[in-house]
């Protein structure tokens, strides 16, 4: 949640700044800020709304003099989305701007306290507290470090921040716990930022700031610090190996539309390395001579949580490896009955999800083994986790999921099939099958997928219309069904349901009627008849159908989506990008945000 940019440097810093919140944009765009130092003097600009209006505000004049600042895109948690509300905030005395990611869950505590103190606080955010309490303890004869040590002391919760002072305008202080916060490392020039992509066109040298540390940084060095002790710590760079051109639209309209388009790619990124054709075996060198879990509990959210729901079905079919899959903001507050013989899986795309992260470190305190299943190299996730398996998508910009979850259930399945072939369950004949398809799935997505966003096209204009979807599926499409109907829900904002087919008549069927139609899920496969006897069910009762099948399928229903005929479980690779177009173009014939949908964020870092 909110995107965090600051640069101290050679160069005019609000440009880079500017350019640093448009790619941050996705996480937060309820308002936006920057604040910088000119002749000893904290400026700071910001407006509500999105980022250009504040572009718009600023007086390019004025702020391309100053060579370091610190900007903010925010997304409300406490108090409204106004200019008031809006970071940077700055300190009574003037002294101090700060901008902050995260909940201060203590903060009403703390506010009560500096107004006994004679402060005036101007917002209703909780992150003004933050920066007024630092500023007190400078007032009380402290050193910066000292007062933000003792402030981040009091303060309970999760928070990312980037703090300057106006008598030392090239320095920049930073904190995290529970928030991800990255330095990017460069030649006379330093920065911070909540995500790679908002420095990565300037660098590509990163240090990853751990929960409980303190950043101090100039234009020529970073330097860390213990919160508990600000004794100095060392930690080396790493290189990211991402280009900015994948972070860019590259001439798509949204860049959920390119991203849709990206998952071919996605797929042969996924199978790079750990698919030996000829050899004919799978490799994923992070569990080599690692024991093969005997039971598995996966832990996630949103989409991630379906494409857990998803891998339950191989890996209980192929690997017979029994799968409980939970809901991380459930799992994380009830009594787990876990121990050192545990296995847990967490699955994230940004590696920084809160109640994900929290029911990892749940987990390690039980002492289970925990497997990290994620898309960001350095995030919070792939550092607890006991084995790190990166799903390799890229840069995932729009808020709404697509190539990520895509890059989980190929991860997913090859894992099963390495696991199925250590336990030996699993024939040669079997594994080279599944190779087989492996490798040309990405070409038969990517000779499809054009195709599929003209039938979306199609179909829209005669769907738009309801308020509310059935999407229906049975077995390893039923996650499929929950997925679809989030998407359309996320940024068409139509209320959709997922179910599994087979639930509809114990209750949901009672909704239908010729103004509540249904999406189906229902390959060729065993399950067909049944669903075939679901859809007459709907039918009986005047519900509309769309029906996302195969042409030898012979269902009579309104409007029928062909997808290529494939094998068990291959075909969900087909099913996944059609709910995802069909959502994106209704919501685009709706004339709705596709990238930034209302309420939401990439990344939620806050409970």
């Amino acid at each position: 949640m909110c995107g965090i940019i600051a640069y101290t440097g050679h160069r005019p810093a609000t440009p880079i700044i500017i350019e640093g919140l448009k790619r941050l944009e996705y996480r937060g765009y309820d308002s936006a800020g920057i604040a910088f130092c000119l002749q000893n003097k904290l400026s700071v600009i910001k407006t509500e709304g999105k980022l250009s209006n504040l572009e718009q505000k600023l007086n390019s004049q004025e702020v391309l003099l100053n060579t370091s600042g610190i900007g903010h895109t925010r997304w409300a948690t406490h108090g409204l989305p106004t200019t008031q509300n809006a970071h940077p905030h700055l300190s009574q005395n003037g002294r101090f701007a700060l901008v902050h990611n995260g909940i201060i869950e203590n903060f009403k505590e703390l506010k009560k306290d500096l107004i006994s103190k004679g402060i005036t606080f101007t917002s209703d955010t909780d992150t003004e507290v933050l920066v007024q309490l630092i500023a007190y303890y400078v007032d009380k004869g402290n050193s910066i470090l000292q007062a933000i040590q003792k402030s981040l002391n009091q303060v309970k919760g999760s928070y990312a921040f980037a703090l300057i002072e106006c008598s030392q305008p090239q320095t920049i202080w930073a904190g995290r716990c529970s928030s991800p916060l990255i330095l990017g490392k460069g030649q006379g020039e330093n920065f911070i930022a909540s995500d790679i992509p908002a420095f990565l066109p300037y660098t590509k040298e990163v240090i990853f700031l751990e929960d409980y540390e303190i950043a101090e940084i100039t234009p020529s060095q970073i330097k860390l610090f213990s919160l508990s002790h600000l004794t100095p710590i060392a930690r080396e760079t790493v290189l990211i190996h991402w280009d900015i051109q994948a972070a860019q639209k590259e001439g798509y309209k949204h860049f959920m539309l390119k991203e849709i388009f990206e998952q071919p790619q996605v797929i042969e990124n996924c199978l790079r390395g750990r698919i030996d054709a000829s050899k004919q075996t799978i490799i994923i060198p992070e569990l080599n001579d690692i024991p093969i879990p005997s039971r598995l509990k996966i832990v996630a959210c949103g989409t991630s949580y379906h494409a857990g729901l998803w891998a339950k079905y191989l890996l209980e079919d192929i690997a017979k490896i029994p799968v409980e899959v939970e809901i991380a903001s459930e799992f994380r507050y009830r009594e787990s009955l876990l121990d050192r013989d545990s296995w847990v899986m967490v699955i994230s795309q940004s590696g920084e999800t809160a109640d994900t992260l929290a029911g990892l470190r749940l987990a390690k305190e039980k002492k289970a083994t925990v497997i990290g299943l994620c898309n960001v190299i350095g995030s919070s996730i792939a550092r607890e986790s006991d084995i790190t398996i990166y799903t390799q998508a890229g840069p995932e910009i729009s808020v709404a999921s697509t190539k990520a979850m895509c890059s989980q259930m190929i991860t997913l399945l090859l894992l099963t099939l390495f696991w199925a072939k250590q336990k030996q369950i699993i024939s040669q004949q079997t594994i080279n099958s599944f190779i087989k398809q492996l490798v040309t799935l990405p070409e038969q997505l990517k000779n499809n997928l054009t195709a599929y966003h003209q039938k979306a096209k199609e179909l829209t204009p005669k769907y738009a219309w309801a308020k509310s979807f059935f999407y229906l599926g049975r077995g390893i499409y039923y996650p499929l069904a929950l997925e679809g109907a989030l998407k359309l829900k996320e940024i068409s904002y139509i209320h959709a349901e997922g179910y599994a087919a087979g639930e509809m008549k114990h209750g949901p069927i009672a909704l239908i009627d010729p103004e509540f139609p249904t999406f189906a899920l229902a390959p060729k496969d065993n399950l067909l008849p049944k669903i075939k006897s679901n859809l007459q069910e709907v039918q009986a009762r005047g519900g509309k159908i769309i029906a996302l099948t195969e042409p030898d399928a012979l269902l009579n229903v309104d409007d029928t989506w062909f997808m290529p005929r494939s094998q068990h479980p291959f075909t969900s690779f087909f099913v996944l990008p059609a709910l995802q177009l069909f959502a994106y173009e209704t919501a685009i014939y709706l004339g709705k945000d596709v990238d930034q949908p209302r309420n939401l964020a990439k990344s939620v870092t806050v409970e």
